[in-house]
């Protein structure tokens, strides 16, 4: 009953998996949710519980908290690192693929807090909520993917004023340019009507998808690694800025006027020609 707990969301691959193979590392008795379980063969020839889980789906969430409950009976470290990348302009985004990003990437994780609420409160246990610095620094044709990130950014730091009093800590992260799946994903969810104004700009909507998926793109085990130690520093900051370019983006934010920073993004973009 003293081995720690980590339920991780996201585990079929990139941050997920190489997160909980860390943590199995460090001693935890992990629990590796991914929709496909099949995925998390190198986490199960490890040691790892496989948990199916679809965050939008409210009966896994319920089953995957009660089997917490029964096989584990307590929860230290709970990681919301399943997200969804929905790119394209923002006049283009339907209410289904508004729905659809804003429940995997905001209400999805705020169900997992509430499922597993008690127990984090029991083992005095941390949440990590995996965000962007899109989330601070809005880009052209990801306006919807922003808008999700930076809605859980707010809903982390309302989280971790209003738990503090039950000993649950909570850790925004913002990562920067990760290598991963995210830009193949992201590239297969564009949202571009036929008939879109933005037709001439496709190119450099795809290349917005594909934006995090460069050759200097941190690893996901070197993001993975550095978050492990935020995680086992119990002076650990609110926020954490972990992979590459995530500082430079929110510098850009803090410190450059918005016509500024919104005329440089409109020339990235081609936005700057009509």
């Amino acid at each position: 009953m003293n081995t720690p707990v980590a339920l991780i969301t996201g585990c079929s691959s990139g941050i997920g998996q190489a997160l909980a193979h860390l943590c199995l590392d460090a001693g935890y008795e992990v629990f590796a949710a991914a929709r496909n379980p099949a995925t998390l063969a190198p986490l199960t020839s490890r040691g790892a519980q496989a948990v199916t889980l679809d965050v939008n789906d409210a009966a896994q969430i319920a089953a995957c908290s009660e089997r917490l409950r029964s096989e584990a009976g307590r929860l230290d470290l709970l990681v919301n690192n399943a997200g969804y990348g929905a790119m394209g302009p923002v006049l283009d985004a339907d209410r289904e693929t508004l729905l659809k990003q804003f429940d995997t990437n905001v209400f999805a994780p705020l169900q997992l807090v509430r499922a597993t609420a008690d127990l984090l409160r029991d083992s005095h246990g941390l949440i990590v909520n995996i965000g962007s610095v899109s989330g601070v620094t809005t880009t052209p044709f990801s306006g919807v993917y922003c808008a999700s990130k930076a809605a859980l950014h707010s809903l982390s730091d309302a989280l971790r004023m209003e738990l503090a009093p039950f000993g649950i800590n909570v850790l925004t992260v913002q990562p920067g340019a990760i290598a991963s799946d995210f830009g193949s994903n992201a590239t297969a969810a564009i949202t571009m009507a036929e008939a879109s104004w933005f037709k001439p700009w496709e190119k450099a909507v795809r290349a917005r998808a594909n934006a995090s998926q460069k050759s200097s793109s941190t690893s996901a085990r070197d993001f993975a690694v550095e978050l492990m130690g935020y995680i086992s520093n119990p002076l650990r900051p609110e926020t954490a800025l972990i992979g590459s370019g995530s500082r430079s983006m929110v510098r850009l934010k803090r410190w450059l006027p918005p016509s500024v920073l919104e005329a440089r993004l409109r020339k990235r973009f081609g936005l700057n020609k009509a």
